[in-house]
């Protein structure tokens, strides 16, 4: 996900949040999630630039450590073919998956298959792929998940998950796999999936669209790809209340494609501010009160109750096809040069305020409940 403004093709479906509603069918307070991530892709260059991290008691410790103290059981790490920083890509990845391992904590790989972001408005191809044929780009494809994939297995830390694209609401590989190019795109994915499969054993594929409340909008695209014999494992949901709805459509949405699918879904990222102010001096993508939730503020009590809902709402569907849910980038802290372009060094964070972090780099509570809620 794109984090410099609002994403427009998202917004574009969906209506204004409303005040969340009670779940149909409450989980059992027994209900266990296997997935309670956070998405920590940005924490290398971070951490490389002198960010750091202190428990909520104000002791300095690992990021990674500390999220295996809470309990947090995977941590998802997106992957682009070649950044323009250098960061995010197979040589950041593998010494972060040893640490990782090292901790108890699972892998989920998310491959953009581009330079930069991916999102609903934004697919671009990788610049040294702009000129393949479909024949060629599935190719492509495949070759770079498996190297990816490959080399993680060598070293001992095997993807758990693997996402096959990122919120690919229109396609990915524009325009040769975008919407309107349904057959090519089903090409795509079906190669990336065999890779997955070919160097991971026992891994499990994910297709993820944003707009988590929207079934119109799974139910095209997953009937789409069905037809065309595209065979995912897991059906992954972005799902952000000031843009995709409320938590009673997540909730019926997610009772729908795992039923009309038979696979299981995990909601692959959300997150919600603990205030409303910023840090850097660089406009946050959440900084006024009608951006929010009833019932949720902006506060540290507010971000971990959203946390908890979430929670509650995957726990809820129905035959237990709900595996968890994924916490984005949660220690995307405001250090100076890790903005969110990464051609250039002096852009802005605008999610400082929607991290798990406060601004004296101490723990809030949510990334607590990620880890012990529902364990």
């Amino acid at each position: 996900m794109r984090r410099r403004a609002l994403l427009k093709a998202a917004v574009a479906t969906v209506a204004a949040p409303a005040v969340l509603s009670a779940l149909a069918t409450p989980a059992s307070a027994a209900t266990a999630l296997s997935v309670r991530g956070i998405d920590i892709s940005s924490l290398p260059k971070s951490e490389a630039l002198g960010g750091v991290y202190y428990s909520s008691s104000g002791t300095r410790t690992d990021a990674v450590a500390l999220m295996a103290t809470a309990g947090v059981s995977h941590a998802r790490l997106k992957v682009w073919v070649n950044p323009a920083d250098g960061y995010n890509n197979k040589a950041k990845i593998l010494p972060l998956a040893l640490r990782l391992k090292a901790k108890g904590i699972k892998l989920l790989v998310d491959f953009h298959y581009s330079d930069t972001w991916c999102d609903p408005a934004n697919q671009a191809k990788p610049a040294a792929w702009s000129s393949y044929s479909v024949a060629q780009l599935s190719t492509a494809v495949y070759n770079h998940t498996a190297d990816v994939l490959g080399a993680l297995v060598a070293q001992g830390t095997p993807a758990d998950l693997v996402q096959i694209g990122n919120e690919i609401n229109g396609g990915m590989l524009w325009p040769t796999g975008d919407w309107n190019n349904l057959d090519s795109l089903a090409t795509f994915l079906k190669s990336g999936i065999s890779a997955a499969r070919a160097t991971t054993s026992g891994v499990r594929t994910v297709l993820h669209l944003s707009n988590g409340g929207d079934q119109s909008l799974y139910q095209w695209f997953f009937d789409a790809m069905k037809a065309r014999g595209v065979a995912w494992d897991v059906i992954g949901l972005s799902f952000y209340p000031y843009w995709h709805g409320t938590l009673a459509e997540l909730s019926a949405n997610l009772a729908f494609v795992t039923a009309r699918y038979g696979t299981p879904a995990l909601v692959a990222e959300t997150a919600y501010p603990w205030t409303l102010t910023g840090k850097d001096g660089f406009a946050n993508l959440v900084s006024t009160s009608s951006q929010l939730t009833s019932g949720y503020p902006a506060s540290s009590a507010g971000q971990n109750a959203w946390v908890r809902a979430v929670a509650d709402t995957v726990a809820a569907t129905p035959n237990g096809m709900g595996l968890g849910y994924v916490y984005w980038e949660g220690f995307w802290t405001a250090v100076t040069g890790n903005g969110w372009d990464p051609t250039d060094p002096s852009s802005g964070n605008n999610w400082e305020n929607q991290a798990l972090i406060d601004y004296s780099n101490k723990a809030l509570p949510a990334l607590s409940s990620i880890g012990s809620y529902r364990a």
